[in-house]
Order: structure tokens, then sequence, then C-alpha cells
């Protein structure tokens, strides 16, 4: 088995190496960002996107309604960073979020390669991006050990998160994507448990040159997130506006955080409850 997946390894770098001078597919969505889950897409070199995303609180419900004014008034999540494009095919991404699950005040750096890009005429038939990702709580530690702020080494504030992101643009107006990925946190409640599978779905509908619409969902392969244990899906459906060097994006979704580390692993808020919030990206474009 082991011989298996380093030959597999091998023939898909050399496949990647053997493209480096063909066409291959560009925005087959239009930002590094679906909604809640990263895209295939990488940044061109030397390019620079600034990014501020939101997450209000709950828009109806027991906690929503005009008492918040539909969830206006509160912040589950922000975020505030930047990814850099060290070649077409390599973006890394630094970025500081509120956090919305036991673990808050996260700094999140994310690695993404464009290893294998879609051919427009001939070549691979689809795009594949490897991610991996990073998250370690810089809040105060709390001496209450029923708590995971804690932090009884300081390895406990840590949080990874691995995917291979799988895209396809089917026409100008359709892209989807599939995206196994894997979560590891280095501290969890007794009883729960460290390692967590995943599977991402996305895709996109253009409806003009600048309006398109977006939709994503996560699904974790557990036991314990379940909707009896208290755990829901992450989806979430959004607008996207593109005018060029902006990308402005707004959306609903029953997610409270917004690094892959928090939303996938501690989700509990339910759409049929009314527990889905408004959201918006800002993302501009810099050249250095």
């Amino acid at each position: 088995m082991r011989l298996f997946f380093t030959l597999l390894f091998c023939l898909i770098f050399s496949y990647a190496y053997s493209q480096e001078k063909s066409e291959i597919e560009y925005r087959t969505f239009k930002d590094s960002r679906v909604i809640n889950s990263h895209s295939a897409e990488t940044l061109p070199a030397r390019k620079m996107d600034f990014r501020v995303s939101h997450r209000f609180g709950d828009l109806a419900g027991s906690n929503g309604g005009w008492e918040t004014f539909y969830g206006l008034e509160n912040a589950t999540d922000i975020s505030i960073g930047i990814d850099y494009g060290v070649t077409d095919r390599l973006t890394l991404g630094l970025n500081r979020s509120k956090g919305a699950g036991p673990l808050t005040r996260l700094l999140n750096g994310t690695v993404k390669y464009k290893l294998i890009g879609q051919g427009i005429k001939e070549g691979a038939p689809v795009t594949l991006t490897l991610l991996g990702g990073a998250s370690i709580s810089t809040a105060k530690k709390i001496d209450d050990p029923e708590l995971l702020s804690s932090f009884p080494k300081t390895a406990h504030r840590m949080v990874y998160n691995f995917q291979a992101i799988f895209a396809r643009k089917f026409s100008e107006r359709f892209a989807l994507q599939v995206s196994p990925g894997y979560v590891y946190r280095n501290y969890v409640p007794q009883n729960d448990e460290n390692g967590l599978f995943h599977l991402g779905l996305a895709l996109r509908l253009q409806l003009t040159k600048v309006f398109g619409l977006i939709a994503d969902t996560t699904v974790p392969f557990s036991d314990l997130r379940t909707a009896d244990q208290g755990y829901y899906l992450p989806l979430g459906f959004g607008l996207e506006v593109d005018t060029g060097g902006h990308v402005f994006q707004i959306n609903l979704t029953n997610t409270t955080g917004l690094a892959p580390t928090d939303y996938i692993p501690n989700t509990r808020s339910n759409w049929a409850d009314g527990q889905f919030r408004l959201g918006f990206t800002i993302s501009r474009l810099f050249n250095l």
C-alpha cells in the first residue's frame, strides 16, 4: 500500500511538472474563498489580496429578530488578513480572526499550492490544489481544567486543517469543486476526537459578468458531529460581485466561525431554528 501511494504521488507530481508550459484555466472561482471554504484558486505572482470578512449574529430565532436588529448589532466573528502570491501556483496567507468556537483570538496561517491546472483545450480535466492551514489561539489562559482555554501545554492552542481541492470549470457560467480534508485538534473535550475527516462541496453559477451565485457546505465524517449531538452541517449561500480588482460577497450561513479550523468542528447553529446570519467579505488586490 505504501508503494502504491508513493507511485501515485510521483505520477501526480510528474504530471504537474509537465504542465508548466501548457494552457490552463484560471478563475474557476472568482475568489480564493467560496463562502466558508477555500476555493481551488491561487493568486497570480506578486499579487497581494487584502481581505476583510464579517459574520453577524443570528438573523432569526430566539437570539435574532428585532431585538438585535436581525443580528446586525452582534458579531460572531471578524477576520482581517492578507494573502500573497509567491508564484502563480503558490499562495501564502495570514489573518487574525476573533474566533467563535472554544478557542478564540486566532492567528491563522495558510499555504495553497496549485499542483495541477485544468487544461483549456487538452490536459487535466480538473484543477487540483493542496491546502494546509494552522490556527493558534492567543487567548489568555484560564485556570479551569474544564475549559479548552486552560491550555495545559502551549501545543494545545493549535488546530490544523489539510485539504485536497478538486475543481472543474464546466463553462463560463458553472463551476464545481469537491475537497476532502482532515482537521486535527491538539486538545479536545473528554470523549471527543482529535482528528476529523470531512468533505467539502462548493459551486458557482455566474449570472452576468459581474454577478454570481455561490454555495458551499462541509460534511464531517463523525458519529459525534450529528444533530443529536448538537452539531449541524456548515451551509452557506451567497451573491458575489466582481468589479475588477475588487470582489465583494454578501452571504447567509449558519456558521459562526470564519476559519476552517473553527467552523468545521464547531458548527452548532441550525438553519431550521433561524440560527443563520448575514455575512460579507471584501477582497482587494494590490500589485507588489
